[in-house]
C-alpha cells in the first residue's frame, strides 16, 4: 500500500468513525428544556466537537493499525474469505 492509498483508507475509516462518535454523549435542546430561537428542538446543547475530532481520530488510528496489521504484515486479503454460497 502506498502512502496515497494509505490516506485515502485512513480518511475513510476516520468519517466513518466520526459518524459512529458524533451521537455520544449529546442531549438535544428538547430533553433539557431549553430552547434557543431559530432552531430545532433536536439541535443538541453542547455538541462538544473538539473531543469528539480528537476521540474520532485516536479511534481511526486504531481501527487503520488493525486494518494494516492485517492486510499488509500478514497479508490477508478478500481472496483468503472462504465462499458461503455453495457452488461459487
Amino acid at each position: 500500500m502506498g502512502i496515497i492509498s494509505g490516506l485515502a483508507v485512513y480518511f475513510i475509516i476516520w468519517w466513518t468513525t466520526l459518524f459512529a462518535v458524533l451521537p455520544i454523549g449529546n442531549q438535544s435542546q428538547h430533553e433539557v428544556g431549553e430552547r434557543a430561537l431559530g432552531t430545532a428542538d433536536s439541535a443538541p446543547i453542547n455538541a462538544r466537537m473538539g473531543y469528539k475530532v480528537i476521540l474520532t481520530t485516536i479511534l481511526a488510528t486504531i481501527v487503520f493499525a488493525v486494518f494494516y496489521l492485517v492486510t499488509q504484515v500478514w497479508g490477508f486479503g478478500p481472496d483468503d474469505l472462504p465462499h458461503l454460497i455453495p457452488g461459487t
